[in-house]
């Protein structure tokens, strides 16, 4: 993955065309270009990820089947993509199906499955487009064979590809990812690959399912609820968090940027008295999980 910084991007964050379609069609809304116009590009988040919660209540709230709030939420997921390439975000994590997510209906979850599937079978020909680098993080075990199939294409086909990182977390529990980084540093240790005195954060760090990625600056989660629901764990030990009651599927371009607004104007001290500069701070993160 090459970091945003060093990726070609144009002076501030100009968008191309005024943000209009290629049939002149407005992409942006005028708030939102105000939003992106106030940004520091400077100070933008490196890693955002994102809990997308509410898809059910937005759906019940309007007597909507569970389905429709997905499908309607998965529009939603469109505009923070769209959004977060607009800006030269370097990475942008979805939390796309949990382990615990299999607790539900299984008329529901098997509908999900092939959501999911649909979803990245018709958006693949413009992440392609985009420069977009599609990986899965989470387990493979339980997911159905065409879902693998159409995740493993994604990821094949945008292997190449140098722009924005798109972490899509499917059947991601992340007690289960630490659990398994811990069992690959039993087996290293076991096998002599590994010294006991040697296992550090940085060790752990390369065992993750996000190995060699830049940890989120910023975490969003939508439907209000104040809680981590087992998202990364280990990764967010110092982000930012940004709750709103806003259900998925309502969730704009705007409330996204919004949150990064209110994200640059912290101060991120990292557990010091003062903050951390930021090319200190990159430094520092690419010693981790390198």
């Amino acid at each position: 993955m090459v970091p945003a910084h060093e990726r070609p991007q144009p002076p501030g964050l100009t968008l191309e065309s005024d943000a209009k379609g290629p049939r002149g069609k407005k992409l942006l809304t005028d708030e939102e270009l105000r939003l992106i116009e106030s940004l520091d590009p400077t100070r933008l988040p490196r890693h955002i990820a994102v809990i997308m919660d509410g898809n059910r209540r937005w759906a019940k709230g309007r007597n909507f089947s569970a389905l429709r709030g997905h499908q309607i939420g998965a529009r939603a997921s469109r505009r923070v993509i769209e959004v977060c390439i607009d800006i030269h975000i370097e990475a942008l994590t979805l939390y796309t199906f949990s382990t615990e997510n299999w607790k539900r209906p299984k008329l529901e979850v098997d509908a999900l499955m092939r959501l999911i599937e649909w979803n990245l079978k018709r958006e693949l020909p413009q992440l392609k487009k985009s420069g977009v680098q599609v990986k899965h993080i989470g387990m493979r075990e339980g997911l159905p064979a065409p879902l693998l199939d159409q995740i493993d294409r994604s990821v094949n086909e945008t292997s190449g590809n140098n722009g924005m990182l798109l972490n899509l977390a499917v059947n991601y529990g992340g007690r289960r990812e630490i659990t398994d980084a811990t069992r690959a540093i039993a087996a290293d240790v076991a096998a002599g690959r590994l010294a006991v005195e040697d296992i550090d954060e940085a060790a752990i760090a390369r065992r993750l399912y996000t190995r060699g990625e830049t940890d989120p600056d910023l975490l969003v989660r939508t439907g209000g609820e104040m809680r981590i629901s087992n998202f990364l764990p280990w990764q967010i030990a110092y982000a930012e968090l940004w709750v709103t009651p806003v259900y998925w599927p309502d969730f704009q371009k705007s409330d996204l940027l919004r949150a990064i607004v209110d994200y640059q104007s912290r101060d991120r001290r990292f557990g010091s008295s003062t903050g951390v500069p930021s090319q200190e701070r990159t430094d520092r993160e690419k010693n981790r999980g390198a």
